[in-house]
């Protein structure tokens, strides 16, 4: 029996969590009522909206919104018009829900959406810090029995945007990778690259927690801490010859530095982390070297259910990567402990995970 209200976790914007009331909503036409599972907290959570609101536009959170836009779980109740999905179906939701019908969506980059229709789950319209989410059928991605709804909530951003960027510089078995920053993004990365056939994953980071877990979880033959010798030790691991492949977690200058200057010519870049700067010098760094830099935002629908196919061809599980995994209640201490960092990926859970 499905209540009448609930209690959804909202960001006021003060480095704090406020619990309120919400009407759980009735699905309309090609929409589904989900039930919650598991939701993860992403870091432009607490860049752009826990500490402070600092997004505009299709960046900015409205307040009071249910937060939460990496949410995972199994639909309870149909609204009319549904073409695919039915009640019993476990789903990812796709965390932007793009007009459907600009050049952007039609090629399944909601993210890139431009459209006055476009909303965010967990910035304009409510989202995973809650027990049920009202949903679009468009933005529903199947989960497969083989992953968890934790694998789920993390495939819905930081898994899909790492993806993302590794499929634009694509990664072999002849490659050696470097990841600059692993925090669960960084993380990420070396999992998919390691499942990819990279034969050598080199880590750069300077938070001793997720230094440890990387090797503790065996992502990485090579973790150094950044600074004026972190480039020599690379080249070093490299014979000299630097990376093929070099994916910037950071959103540091230093570091977005280092992953160009640590490929090897003619090799391929990919900046992933969000905001920051990066200073190169065009001929010594890019031009000489033939190198090229791509950038990558989120991901696209389709790329996202090729991941989900990909992630049980692998039997890798993202949601190895979450160290602390709260309940609803204590989603206060879920987003502070994200936002101190010392931690691996942080869930709030909801119920039995292993019934539908």
């Amino acid at each position: 029996m499905i209540p009448k209200t609930m209690t959804g976790a909202t960001l006021p914007g003060n480095s704090s969590v406020e619990m309120k009331e919400f009407e759980i909503p009735k699905p309309g036409h090609g929409q589904v009522l989900i039930q919650t599972k598991a939701t993860t907290i992403c870091g432009s959570d607490i860049r752009c909206i826990y500490r402070e609101h600092v997004g505009k536009g299709p960046e900015g959170y409205i307040p009071g919104t249910v937060a939460g836009h990496e949410p995972c779980g199994v639909i309870v109740e149909e609204g009319e018009g549904l073409r695919r999905f039915k009640k019993g179906d476990r789903v990812i939701v796709y965390h932007i829900s793009g007009c459907g019908v600009c050049n952007d969506c039609r090629r399944g980059y909601y993210i890139s959406c431009k459209s006055k229709y476009r909303q965010a789950y967990g910035w304009q319209r409510n989202g995973g810090m809650a027990p049920y989410i009202l949903a679009e059928e468009k933005d529903l991605i199947a989960l497969p029995d083989e992953l968890t709804y934790k694998d789920g909530a993390q495939v819905a951003c930081g898994f899909g945007t790492v993806y993302e960027g590794i499929e634009k510089i694509g990664i072999c078995g002849n490659d050696a990778v470097l990841v600059t920053g692993l925090g669960p993004v960084g993380l990420a990365a070396l999992m998919l690259a390691k499942a990819m056939g990279a034969n050598k994953l080199i880590g750069i980071e300077m938070n001793d927690y997720r230094i440890n877990l990387a090797k503790k979880l065996g992502l990485a033959d090579y973790v150094f801490k950044p600074g004026e010798d972190a480039l020599e030790k690379i080249m070093e691991v490299t014979g000299e010859n630097g990376v093929e492949r070099a994916i910037d977690a950071s959103a540091n200058d230093a570091g977005r530095q280092l992953a160009i200057r640590a490929t090897r010519d003619r090799g391929k870049i990919v900046f992933i982390g969000e905001g920051g700067t990066c200073t190169f010098n065009p001929s010594p760094d890019i031009i000489h070297g033939q190198k090229t830099i791509y950038g990558s935002w989120v991901t696209s629908l389709w790329k996202m259910e090729e991941l989900v196919e990909r992630l049980v061809r692998w039997n890798i599980h993202p949601e190895d990567l979450i160290t602390d995994e709260f309940p609803l209640e204590k989603a206060g201490e879920a987003y502070e402990l994200m936002a101190g960092g010392q931690c691996g990926k942080v869930a709030v859970v909801f119920g039995d995970q292993n019934e539908k």
